[in-house]
């Protein structure tokens, strides 16, 4: 049996990054470890092969020699799916497709032959049985939650891992929280489940050398979900893990802003490797965090929050959203002004939208307020906002304007190194120190950032501005000018690139609303706030 296992592209957006990927000279984010882990899954016997498209195409002799396509995906992958699967029928290659995209939608995918949906590890052995029985079925689903202690190492193998910039791994699923407008409860529960430290530590060693990554990201949806068992399993393992092997590369994570409170964990986290951190804060308006069920960013000062998490050595990245029902025209310059204060350097924000599953899906659906054919495109939304669209598309755009202006990303890394009062990872006990290859592959870095930043890019002044503040004032982090620098670069090139394509019309793919809702009296008056 010949499986061909295909993940595809990515769209150009906020995690992007394609400017750090050419200045680390690599080709990719990260390898696709959900697919990764279903082969793994897979008989041992069975053939098995990679395409990644944010690697290359799909050749031709691939689809001449899969005998079935699986394919694994997220939401923002919808529209690379359906070229996929159009390739694959074409081909005359059976397709399998399961992963957050398939399990919510499913239905609107018709060119898919067998759906694997929800946890594979539940959902994948009747299949590969009823597979081998040659009596396969359309449908495999189920409401019950995997057991990830039996969740197996992913088959890194198939994928050249040296072409990704960061290294990838998974140790919990779940989330204790019930924001309305997130699907990670309605995918995995409200109860973390974790793997045990000796798979981690597994899954770490099987990736090889890990200082040839930048980072390597605990693709966890909330790592502090379990706080207690993270205390006393995870972290104590991954410190000691460290005092053996000395890797100099990072982890980096999610979690929610309570981190702040909790020094015990902070400190554990640090010396585990933890260095960047991404925080969902959404909004600095309360009522809009009450309103969305963001309870854990209500009842607190996020600024000081912020500021400890920099203080304890952490680097924060964060989410935000407009687009709230509660939102008034206020809030764009609020976003922006929370964002400067607060140092956050790498902030992504987003067009709020309600994805297929979730709390908030079902309460548009009931109001008449969804849009059916959008992207899922950080500035996109499928939502019939109760501000007037035209108001939002220009905040959204005014919000990004403004952060992402190179004087503006300056003068955050100013404030966040202020701040930043650790000394640098690099020095901590537990992590490596300089090797040749390591050297060598920074110094590449560095040379290719002067050139094409600090010479030939419109943001140089600025850049160069940072450095030499920071060799002033906080010369053991020059390192993070010259990485601040980069994100400057980065948000510069997004900013022209979204807004020569459009993207800040939040309705730039046709909306196709309910029938229901154009035959209502609201559907004259949204139609002209989109012209």
């Amino acid at each position: 049996m010949n499986i061909l296992f295909i993940y595809p592209k990515m769209p150009f957006a906020f995690w992007s990054m394609s400017q750090l990927l050419k200045m680390a000279g690599k080709q990719a984010n990260y390898p696709p470890v959900g697919l990764l882990t279903v082969a793994a899954m897979l008989p041992s016997e069975w053939n098995k092969r990679l395409v990644d498209l944010n690697l290359g195409p799909l050749g031709d002799t691939d689809l001449a020699w899969a005998d079935y396509a699986f394919i694994g995906a997220m939401n923002v992958q919808a529209g690379s799916a359906r070229e996929v699967i159009a390739s694959c029928r074409r081909a005359g290659v059976k397709v399998v497709a399961g992963g957050p995209l398939f399990t919510h939608e499913h239905q609107n995918f018709p060119g898919v032959d067998h759906f694997v949906l929800n946890e594979a590890e539940v959902t994948l052995p009747p299949f590969v049985a009823d597979l081998e029985a040659g009596c396969p079925k359309p449908l495999y689903t189920s409401s019950e939650l995997a057991d990830v202690h039996q969740t197996p190492v992913p088959l890194w193998e198939l994928c050249d891992l040296d072409r990704y910039g960061f290294a990838i791994v998974q140790y919990s699923r779940g989330c204790p929280y019930m924001c309305d407008f997130c699907d990670v409860t309605v995918l995995f529960g409200r109860r973390p489940r974790t793997k045990t430290a000796a798979q981690m530590i597994a899954e770490l060693e099987a990736l090889g050398d890990l200082d040839r990554f930048d980072l390597v990201v605990f693709a966890d949806d909330n790592l502090i979900g379990n706080k207690k068992l993270l205390k006393s399993d995870l972290l104590p393992a991954l410190i000691e893990w460290r005092r053996r092997k000395h890797p100099a590369v990072g982890f980096a994570t999610q979690v929610t802003i309570n981190l702040a409170d909790d020094t015990e964990l902070m400190d554990l986290m640090r010396q585990a490797g933890f260095r960047h951190i991404f925080v969902g804060i959404e909004t600095p308006d309360e009522v809009g965090l009450l309103a969305c069920k963001k309870s854990q960013n209500t009842r607190r000062n996020m600024l000081d929050n912020v500021r400890a998490l920099h203080q304890a050595g952490f680097l924060v990245t964060a989410g935000f959203i407009v687009g709230f029902d509660t939102d008034t025209p206020t809030i764009f310059d609020r976003q922006i002004e929370f964002i400067q204060d607060s140092g956050i350097v790498i902030a992504g924000v987003s067009v709020l939208k309600a994805p297929p599953g979730t709390e908030l899906y079902e309460r548009m659906k009931r109001e008449d307020r969804l849009v059916y054919e959008f992207d899922f495109h950080e500035s996109q939304t499928n939502i019939v906002p109760k501000m007037d669209a035209g108001v939002l598309s220009e905040g959204y755009k005014k919000v990004l304007r403004s952060i992402y202006a190179p004087e503006f990303v300056r003068e955050r890394a100013k404030t966040l190194l202020l701040d930043y009062r650790q000394s640098p990872i690099a020095s901590h006990e537990n992590v490596g120190g300089w090797t040749l290859p390591l050297l060598r592959r920074y110094l590449g870095i560095v040379v290719r950032m002067v050139y094409h930043i600090g010479i030939r890019g419109k943001g140089r002044r600025n850049f160069w501005a940072l450095v030499r503040w920071t060799l002033l004032h906080r010369p053991r982090h020059v390192d993070l000018a010259f990485f601040f620098g980069l994100w400057m670069h980065e948000f510069q090139e997004m900013y022209r690139s979204y807004d020569a394509s459009g993207h800040f019309d939040i309705y730039k793919v046709p909306m196709a609303l309910s029938r229901e809702f154009e035959e209502s009296e609201r559907f004259e008056a949204v139609a002209l706030k989109r012209a």
